[in-house]
């Protein structure tokens, strides 16, 4: 079964756009391996949009690779990749041109795929623009689920409709393993704030083998790059990941992986937090945000884990720092159980004590704070 556990990767687009060719994702490969990303669970390396030229073959119809950018084709590109060790991805689109305004699948779902396989691609990024308005987004990602399945080759099928046609309540039947469930991610505090909540009623749906996709993470871009706004500090890419594996998302890292800074790269790889994310019954967290009447500066949250433990996310989005509580009960721990918390910081694995009825801490601006509770008697 692919994706029994969010997928996790690097994907090209947020940091580098248009701007790719072989000799970036051979770095970006070498990167990857050798700042041990893949120890961490980090296995797949992902083309984005523009990597093709701009018309089909005229004799077979195939998507041909950029003679410039790719000069050695894509099937070379991918076995650099796979001789690393990682997974190779590659991009197109549900409708008649992608994005970039490059030929996509529309129509050409069947000898696409079968293009893909023969590139030795393990995962496909599905985008959604240009298609005909007449045929819907379950049919358009259908057809290319079918078509992946007909490669014979086990494909992880990445579907991007942005949330569109209540994604979530049909995306499954298509045979994706994952789906964008919002617009496009841009790196300031705003832009990844507004998908997280947007999700919160929305993730009874994410579960092993179709994950609720919140975009590639923009952690550690610092206002560079193609999406790379007004940037953000540490403490909003703290609050980002942390989100992000509070909400079992797969775990896209979008920023230039040869030049991630020590901070960055241990948080990226923070086996606390990641253990959170690839928790292997994904369950959605149980959101505490109605103590405070709707204040959405703040989440508070807590998610049942497979191994018997439980993640608490308290987050302050606020200019200033805020002190956030939780009453146990509201998650189904009463006092009259005998029995409290004992929490660990998952960020820096210190003990943090133990706690009966409640847990209360202050968070600094933008900032947030997350714990593993196992149960004990008091």
């Amino acid at each position: 079964m692919l994706a029994k556990t969010p997928p996790m990767g690097f994907n090209t687009w947020n940091t580098f756009g248009s701007e790719i060719n072989e000799a970036l994702i051979r770095e970006s490969a070498d990167a990857i391996v050798d700042q041990g990303l893949p120890q961490a669970g980090y296995e797949y390396l992902v083309i984005d949009d523009c990597w093709s030229e701009y018309l089909r073959d005229p004799v077979t119809q195939r998507l041909v690779a950029h003679h410039e950018k790719f000069p050695n084709g894509m099937k070379a590109v991918g076995d650099y990749v796979h001789s690393k060790g990682l997974k190779f991805g590659m991009y197109s689109c549900c409708g008649v041109r992608t994005c970039g305004d490059y030929p996509a699948s529309f129509d050409h779902e069947f000898l696409d795929a079968q293009t893909f396989a023969e590139f030795g691609v393990d995962y496909l990024k599905y985008d959604n623009c240009y298609h005909p308005l007449s045929v819907d987004g379950p049919t358009l990602y259908r057809r290319m689920g079918m078509a992946l399945r007909a490669t014979g080759r086990e494909i992880l099928f990445s579907a991007c409709n942005w949330g569109s046609e209540d994604v979530w309540s049909w995306i499954r039947s298509t045979g994706a393993h994952m789906y964008r469930s919002t617009g496009d991610i841009f790196d300031n505090a705003q832009s990844y704030r507004n998908i997280a909540i947007s999700q919160m009623e929305k993730l009874g749906t994410s579960a092993p083998g179709c994950f609720n996709d919140l975009d590639m993470l923009t952690v550690g871009m610092y206002g560079k790059g193609l999406v790379g706004t007004s940037g953000c500090g540490d403490a909003d890419y703290r609050s980002q990941f942390a989100l992000w594996c509070m909400f079992s998302s797969p775990l896209m890292l979008g920023c230039d992986v040869r030049k991630m800074t020590p901070f960055i790269h241990s948080l990226v790889t923070n086996p606390r937090l990641i253990a959170i994310d690839q928790d292997e019954e994904a369950r959605p967290p149980i959101f505490f945000h109605h103590r405070y009447e709707q204040d959405l500066d703040r989440i508070v949250c807590l998610k049942f884990l497979a191994d018997g433990r439980y993640a608490l996310g308290f987050f302050n989005f606020a200019e200033e720092e805020r002190e956030l509580f939780m009453l146990f009960a509201d998650g189904g721990l009463t006092a009259s159980s005998g029995l409290g918390l004992r929490l660990q910081d998952a960020f820096t694995g210190e003990d943090a004590g133990f706690y009966r009825e409640y847990y209360r801490v202050k968070v600094p601006a933008h900032d947030c704070a997350v714990y593993l509770g196992t149960l004990e008697k008091a």
